[in-house]
């Protein structure tokens, strides 16, 4: 599934009421805020990327006091559309652009497709919402870079506009009525972007004791629960779920936002079905937190700490093919068994049965590409 996302519509009320909702939505995660008005008081109230028909506006919009609204008369002829034209005087001159058109007719359908030719985002409004409109526009632009964005009222609408032709729109946008509106369609934005890894049952056959090396823990921002971890890997295809320091132990504290992962040159599942070298890792970045079932959710790393720590090599085999990993030799450190049980590297041995991730592409610059590459 890939990442969607939420805006909102600045609500027509007073700024103090207008100032809550915003704000509300900035704490879900909703950072993209159109509004025609208030661009410095909005901006004050945190990070957030600003959608308007001025130059200020960190996204140019196009269609207010047009074409899009109703403002002005659609030509049939569509050459002569100054939406068009605007949208191209726009790109020309830099800006990232989005398109605001109720579908109001099929020539309003057609100037949608023709727009989202150009522009970075649509956003796509509807009278007599009918999903036929939306399926004919996101066919029709499924091999275009622009993302679309459908105007809904609540959650339902929502799922059903992300979820249109399995591909759906990239995002929605509505105009907020009460808080928990706004926590709703965040919450269903966070659970359809999550994607699913299915992970398979392989087979340990070597378990063996290395020198030291440059380990690397990953600590996020978010807190684990037992069961989750990451996908973590010597080779970018074949991926072990190695388990978080969420567990109690004699030895030490729980670290529940940790990872202890590996060396230097392992490969990390990051969102996108990406992967990246664990060295590369700092704060900021996004990764992958995976659990027993293969369900995911992103965490942000808040620390990478490198360390030399003596490593082990862990071979496994499923349908023929050889996985490896190295990892941290201590006894803290836990890959997940094929009852969804975490096991110590310490106790580890041949025939156990673990968690894995196979991929079937190759890799190249952490993106899955089909090509013949070997990896030992």
């Amino acid at each position: 599934m890939q990442n969607k996302f939420s805006w909102i519509l600045s609500p027509n009320q007073p700024w103090d009421e207008r100032k809550e909702f915003i704000t509300m939505a900035l704490e879900s995660g909703i950072d993209y805020v159109l509004d025609l008005n208030d661009h410095d008081k909005i901006r004050k109230l945190g990070n957030v990327n600003i959608v308007a028909n001025s130059d200020d506006a960190d996204i140019y919009l196009i269609g207010i006091d047009g074409e899009g609204d109703g403002s002005l008369i659609l030509n049939e002829n569509l050459s002569e559309s100054q939406d068009l034209f605007d949208a191209k005087e726009a790109k020309n001159a830099g800006k990232t652009v989005c398109a605001y058109i109720k579908i109001t007719d099929k020539a309003h359908e057609q100037l949608a497709v023709e727009l989202g030719k150009i522009v970075d985002y649509i956003i796509l409004i509807a009278t007599d919402w009918t999903i036929i409109p939306l399926e004919n526009i996101i066919a029709d632009l499924q091999k275009e870079s622009v993302k679309i964005i459908a105007a809904v009222k609540n959650s339902e609408d929502a799922k059903v506009a992300m979820e249109t032709l399995e591909i759906g729109t990239d995002g929605v946008i509505f105009e907020p009525e009460e808080f928990s509106q706004i926590k709703d369609i965040a919450n269903l934005v966070e659970s359809l972007s999550r994607e699913q890894y299915e992970l398979k049952e392989a087979t340990i056959t070597n378990v063996k004791p290395l020198g030291s090396g440059d380990r690397v823990c990953v600590d996020t921002t978010s807190m684990m629960q037992p069961g989750e971890g990451m996908l973590i890997g010597s080779y970018s295809k074949a991926l072990f779920l190695v388990h978080s320091e969420s567990l109690e132990s004699e030895y030490v504290a729980s670290r529940p936002f940790r990872v202890n992962a590996g060396p230097v040159q392992a490969y990390v599942m990051v969102p996108g079905n990406k992967t990246r070298y664990l060295a590369e890792l700092k704060a900021g970045d996004e990764v992958l937190i995976v659990n027993t079932e293969g369900e995911t959710r992103t965490a942000y790393v808040g620390r990478s700490k490198i360390e030399k720590r003596p490593l082990l090599l862990v071979e496994a085999e499923y349908e023929g093919t050889v996985i490896r990993t190295l990892l941290q030799n201590a006894e803290t450190i836990r890959i997940v068994d094929s009852d969804n049980n975490p096991i110590s590297v310490a106790e580890l041995k041949v025939g156990d049965k673990v968690k894995v991730y196979i991929e079937t592409s190759a890799r190249h610059f952490g993106i899955a590409i089909d090509e013949t590459i070997i990896e030992q």
